[in-house]
């Protein structure tokens, strides 16, 4: 029995042929830069080392170092089939520009750092009492000098010669050096005691002026309340050499009473 008939080109087929391949591109073999294998034109990774053969764009130009100092770019992903350089870590150019200027700062600061630490342990530590070389005032009534508000004792008082409010009437102190001053006491009226507070008036409003070496003034106004006993105030100046205290006002005014100041003591450091 015959077989099959041969199958000629001129003749159709019974089922579909599958379609043609695509076609190759056309081009020379692409060699693979890491291991030299021969690859066809349309691969894209290495046969033998699956690097990839077309790593596309070059990078961007690494910008100047003064860009670098302080800005760090993303991490670089290695390609497929790579093995990363390990490299040695490098100290990054800030840092060393940084310790320099500190070392910079350190050496033009030597200079004042002595006075720098001198006014922390002024700021920190507890001040100390400063009694003045000199006083006087304006005016006296006899037996109440200005030295009795500044002797140390509450209970001897200072006082003008004439009755009244006192006004313009001064106290003034000189220091024999320099001194930082940080707060002024004051104790109102002829005594601490209260049952002789309010003999004789008692000062409502002083002005302290504060002289400094250099010539320069500064004032600070002080409100003492009408009651016996200790009353504290911030009063500073740096480098103070005179404080003069004027009285504006007073309590208690009346006929044959003068204004009447039992005490006044200084506090702060020494320059």
């Amino acid at each position: 029995m015959p077989g099959p008939a041969a199958w000629t080109p001129d003749q159709e087929p019974t089922t579909p042929a599958p379609p043609d391949p695509a076609p190759r591109a056309a081009g020379e073999p692409v060699v693979c830069p890491g291991c030299g294998t021969r690859n066809a034109p349309e691969r894209t990774l290495c046969v033998r080392c699956a690097l990839l053969l077309d790593p596309g764009a070059p990078p961007a130009v690494r910008p100047p170092w003064w860009r670098r100092i302080f800005h760090r770019g993303p991490a670089r992903s290695h390609s497929a089939g790579a093995r990363p350089r390990r490299r040695r870590s490098l100290p990054r150019l800030g840092v060393p520009l940084a310790l320099l200027v500190v070392l910079a700062g350190v050496w033009f600061a030597l200079p004042h750092l002595s006075g720098l630490l001198g006014l922390a342990k002024e700021e920190t530590g507890a001040p100390e009492s400063l009694p003045p070389s000199a006083c006087h005032g304006s005016s006296a009534a006899p037996g109440h000098a200005a030295g009795a508000a500044f002797d140390g004792f509450n209970n001897r008082y200072w006082a003008p010669k004439d009755p009244g409010d006192g006004q313009g009437e001064y106290l003034e102190c000189d220091f024999d050096q320099p001194v930082r001053l940080t707060k002024m006491v004051v104790f109102s009226g002829t005594s601490a005691r209260k049952d002789e507070f309010l003999t004789q008036a008692r000062p409502a409003g002083i002005t302290a002026e504060l002289t400094a070496k250099d010539g320069s003034t500064s004032t600070h106004t002080i409100r003492p309340a009408d009651q016996a006993g200790q009353q504290t105030f911030d009063v500073r100046g740096s480098q103070t050499v005179r404080v003069r205290l004027t009285l504006d006002s007073a309590f208690g005014t009346g006929k044959g009473r003068r204004v009447a100041v039992a005490e006044v003591e200084f506090f702060g450091h020494r320059s």
